[in-house]
């Protein structure tokens, strides 16, 4: 293996490596090289993150290394790798290089639309510091996972490095595979170690929230097979007869498709009661994946286990979300906080968020979130993570209710990042608001969602095109506007991402209606040929 640059201090341990080069992932060889890499990251951060001119490199793996049985259920899941593409925006920075990875090639009409929209550099200048790396492989298996069965792959990753240049692997989620190519490729991660990835599970959450003292639904956490489910199905009911229905969550599941539903029968007698669970429990499981059958999701269940509680009820209630960063040195940012709208037949699908949350709790779940933070600080996390959380307003005010921690990027990583990078603005957790450089506040409203069948056969160019005809573009003078993510999913699935930037709530809200208008109507007429 060759050895980066800025890696010192790994040579004697090299001489473990098999004869293949690289060590058996998981034995003892990869966890010390790794282990010796995330201590070089310390030293990275201090030292470069804060200079603007530093040379260094970021590697983009924008692999979701999740369930792909699970994954292959949301359409157009391979183009989800797209999300990351704002992290192009790093390129402002004039000595810093991206190497981009992707399962198949994108489109350079998508790059060129990233790179217009970076403030003070041009197009060429930002180029000559990208490097796009493709696997051409559009099967459903994880990007890691194809890099890794990709040895001259790995070998230009590497060499896209410029020799001097500090560099990490920025990805959306960190598993033992992503562990793998960090030391395959001699960087770091700037993410949590995989050892902890037990602290991102439902049942994790659930333990890391009883330890930080906040509230969560009633419910029981490391169940692992069908009578564990009905034992806690049937026992929730009894200790909380008001609760209507019961939510089943695999440990693993992501946006809601790792749920399936209950709904109680009305049986008074608890005998009764259990006697109806668990002769109609396979029956009365709704999953919300679409096309997720129950047989399948209860094998997703044994294999990763889970959870059961309780479905919050309300006439008004909001679903929050805080999002987190701790740094090398145990820092803890408050970065973001947003209401996500959820959907779907469960209500339980991730459809969009606003940005920021509502005042009215955005202050008392930032706090929570700030417990929960120090909980994972000393667990050793690092790098981003989100905790969402379930709002209900009662008569004394609104009800707050942790419900998982997503130790990884999501749905709300990247529309904040676009935001940021454009605005060069920040979020303050002690007022709700964010603020630009000019000192302006900025709102957004943000879907990877809008999709309809008429919107297929749209190309890259045909959205540019629709776009910039329409005014449906982010302006940086004003720095409000449209920017579209996910665009290579637009002509398969009809499906596009969007992130609309305004001075108000409202006018944020209202690009998006206008979007949806003008594709609207672009669609119903066939161009003149």
């Amino acid at each position: 293996m060759e050895l980066s640059s800025q890696q010192p201090g790994l040579e004697k341990l090299l001489f473990r490596y098999n004869p293949a080069g690289l060590p058996v992932p998981g034995a003892e060889e990869e966890l010390q090289l790794f282990k010796q890499l995330q201590q070089d990251f310390s030293h990275q951060f201090k030292q470069h993150f804060p200079d603007h001119l530093a040379n260094k490199t970021i590697v983009v793996v924008p692999s979701l290394t999740l369930d792909q049985e699970v994954l292959s259920k949301i359409k157009g899941a391979l183009y989800y790798e797209e999300r990351l593409l704002c992290l192009l925006m790093l390129l402002r920075m004039p000595c810093t290089h991206v190497t981009f990875v992707s399962s198949m090639p994108i489109d350079p009409v998508i790059v060129d639309y990233y790179l217009h929209l970076l403030p003070g550099i041009t197009g060429y200048h930002a180029k000559e510091r990208l490097t796009l790396l493709s696997c051409y492989d559009a099967s459903p298996a994880s990007l890691t996972q194809k890099i890794l069965d990709r040895p001259r792959l790995i070998a230009r990753i590497k060499k896209s490095i410029p020799a001097g240049d500090v560099a990490h692997i920025a990805c959306f989620n960190t598993t033992p595979l992503e562990r793998t190519l960090a030391v395959a490729i001699g960087i770091p991660l700037f993410g949590c170690d995989p050892s902890l990835s037990y602290l991102g599970t439902k049942s994790g959450s659930r333990r890391i929230f009883l330890k930080a003292g906040i509230q969560m639904p009633p419910g029981a956490e490391n169940l692992k097979s069908y009578e564990d489910i009905v034992h806690a199905v049937a026992a929730l009911k009894d200790m909380y007869p008001q609760t209507k229905k019961a939510v089943i969550k695999l440990n693993d599941g992501f946006s809601g498709e790792g749920n399936g539903v209950l709904t109680y029968p009305g049986i008074a007698d608890k005998r009764d009661l259990f006697n109806w669970i668990h002769h109609n429990l396979y029956q009365a499981i709704k999953p919300v994946a679409q096309g997720l059958s129950v047989e399948k999701f209860l094998e997703k269940f044994y294999q990763m286990g889970g959870i059961v509680e309780a479905f919050i009820e309300g006439d008004i209630k909001a679903s929050p979300s805080v999002q987190c960063r701790i740094d090398p040195f145990g820092k803890v940012e408050m970065i973001s906080t947003h209401n996500q709208e959820l959907g779907g037949d469960s209500g339980q699908e991730f459809i969009g968020a606003y940005f920021p949350a509502d005042k009215s709790y955005s202050l008392a779940i930032c706090e929570a979130a700030q417990l929960v933070a120090e909980e994972l600080k000393h667990k050793g996390v690092l790098g981003r993570f989100s905790i969402d959380f379930i709002s209900v307003k009662e008569p004394g005010g609104w009800k707050n209710y942790a419900i998982e921690i997503n130790l990884r990027k999501g749905g709300t990583t990247h529309p904040f990042l676009i935001m940021e990078f454009l605005t060069n603005g920040h979020y303050d957790c002690t007022t709700g608001l964010f603020e630009t450089a000019n000192q302006q506040h900025r709102y957004y409203f943000a879907s990877d969602n809008l999709q309809k069948e008429t919107y297929k056969g749209l190309t890259p160019k045909d959205l540019i095109d629709i776009a910039m005809f329409h005014g449906l573009h982010f302006d940086g003078t004003s720095q409000k506007g449209v920017v579209f993510h996910m665009i290579g999913a637009l002509s398969q699935f009809g499906k596009i991402g969007i992130v609309c930037i305004g001075a108000s709530p409202e006018e944020a809200y209202g690009y998006y209606t206008k979007a949806v208008a003008v594709f609207d109507a672009e669609t119903a007429r066939q161009p003149a040929v």
